[in-house]
């Protein structure tokens, strides 16, 4: 699973869930595919993690990488 993109692994959770929502599977099945999107479920929560701890970065104006702070740059 880890070697999937994304947007593969995103594809592949959304056929397992409309196969599993038909209601036309074998117990045996549903329970291989309900395993199967847990684990495809975890694979696309830990690629947001990292890319959301890459956008979290910007350059400050010395080209030093910095932690993003929204509240940081709202004015009030």
């Amino acid at each position: 699973m880890e070697n999937l993109s994304f947007e593969k692994s995103l594809e592949k959770l959304e056929n397992i869930v409309h196969e599993l929502e038909s209601g036309n599977i074998e117990l045996e099945s549903a329970i291989e595919k309900y395993t199967e999107a847990m684990k495809l479920v975890k694979s696309c929560s830990d690629k947001l993690n990292e890319a959301t701890k890459k956008v979290n970065k910007i350059l400050n104006e010395n080209g030093e990488l910095v932690d993003f702070n929204l509240s940081d740059n709202t004015e009030e």
